[in-house]
């Protein structure tokens, strides 16, 4: 680009940035499918490996077409680096173990996604990496869970799947006062509606098989950050470890950066709309989704956010045998546990995304055994009514 990224706004990063063209000048980026690299020389090889030339080595760490969507997706969240990598949860490992060491703590939200919390519970507990989890939205909670050897404060905001709200500058200063770094998974909002780091995070997490993807294609994550940390520790990583994206998937996520924010904002016009019947529905105990004025942390939502997303749960009277009944008297939507697709999806958390957990882990955390998931997809809102309503009778 001949325009810095500074003076371009995100609509035209979007599409535009990072992109570096070959000598055979094509418009679309290319797919560097190779696993390595010629060198020149025996000297230029040295060099590369030594870090004292820049450029491509094996793509376990290096790939053209990888970097590429590094670049661009961190120039949409005003990022300094970016890695990518072969899962949301491998992003979240990666943050974890270029990082920490065994010792340290972290204190994380109890409203995250169930395989987060089985990482620390289960795995980095087996490094002696122990784990306090706290109340999303109190805190108070974030503030006497804090130890010494605390080192990292990790969340979802907004949180899967009651869509809970935290303050993101209000939690960075904290952190940072402690000595701290605040990760933020911002998969449910993505740049076009959240950028935590404006915010004051340290290091947000993706998984780039949701809504940067937007059609359910292909799996990846991705961590960003500052470029000592992210760009050196986590990236360090990643290069021994190997928890490396394709330069398919690569390719794939950039044509989804290219229509992230139309695509999240009809996704979040979608989801108003639908969240506003399921309120008015008698079947229904409550809805949960930041752009209603009775969710508790609406008005927080409105001044970190510039939309509200795509995800949505709401709580049925009848229990786990009334959310069973819904889903199965479905026609239109899809039950699946992914979300993030143009598709609108439906699951039940009890007994899918969050089933891995005790069921005083998902008490803790309100997963209900009646809470129904939706991740609004791009039809036209009147179809998903009347596929839900099927259900209600």
């Amino acid at each position: 680009m001949s325009s810095k990224k500074d003076d371009l706004k995100f609509d035209t990063l979007a599409v535009r940035a990072g992109q570096v063209r070959s000598s055979e000048g094509e418009h679309s980026e290319a797919i560097f499918t190779t696993s390595s690299y010629v060198f020149d020389s025996a000297a230029a090889a040295a060099a590369r490996f030594a870090g004292d030339e820049p450029g491509n080595i094996y793509s376990r760490f290096t790939n053209p077409t990888v970097r590429t969507f590094e670049e661009r997706l961190a120039a949409l969240e005003g990022a300094e680096a970016c890695v990518a990598t072969a899962s949301g949860m491998s992003a979240i490992l990666s943050t974890c173990l270029g990082l920490l060491k065994t010792g340290d703590h972290i204190v994380s939200s109890r409203s995250v996604f169930g395989s987060t919390t089985v990482l620390f519970t289960d795995y980095m507990a087996k490094l002696g990496i122990e784990t306090s989890f706290v109340n999303l939205a109190d805190f108070s909670n974030w503030e006497s869970a804090i130890r010494p050897e605390t080192r990292l404060l990790f969340l979802e905001t907004p949180s899967n799947p009651l869509t809970e709200i935290a303050d993101i500058s209000k939690l960075a200063e904290l952190a940072h006062l402690n000595g701290c770094l605040l990760v933020v998974d911002n998969c449910f909002c993505t740049p076009a509606l959240q950028q935590p780091i404006r915010h004051g995070a340290d290091i947000v997490v993706h998984s780039a098989t949701k809504f940067l993807d937007g059609q359910g294609r292909c799996v990846g994550g991705a961590v960003l950050g500052a470029r000592d940390i992210v760009g050196e520790d986590v990236f360090g990583f990643l290069k021994t470890a190997g928890p490396t994206m394709s330069p398919f998937n690569a390719w794939v996520f950039m044509k989804g950066l290219e229509t992230l924010k139309l695509r999240m904002q009809a996704h979040s016009t979608n989801a108003l709309a639908l969240a506003q019947w399921l309120e008015q529905q008698d079947a229904v105990k409550r809805v949960y989704y930041p752009g209603l004025e009775s969710h508790a942390q609406h008005v927080l939502a409105k001044t970190q956010q510039s939309g509200f997303g795509g995800l949505l749960s709401f709580e049925l009277k009848g229990g786990k045998d009334a959310g069973w009944r819904l889903i199965d008297a479905t026609r239109l939507v899809s039950i699946t546990a992914n979300l993030g697709d143009t598709r609108t999806t439906i699951t039940h958390p009890a007994t899918t995304t969050h089933n891995r957990l005790t069921d005083e882990q998902r008490q803790q955390a309100g997963i209900d055994d009646g809470l129904i998931r939706v991740a609004v997809g791009l039809e036209d809102v009147e179809d998903l009514k009347t596929d839900l309503a099927r259900g209600m009778g």
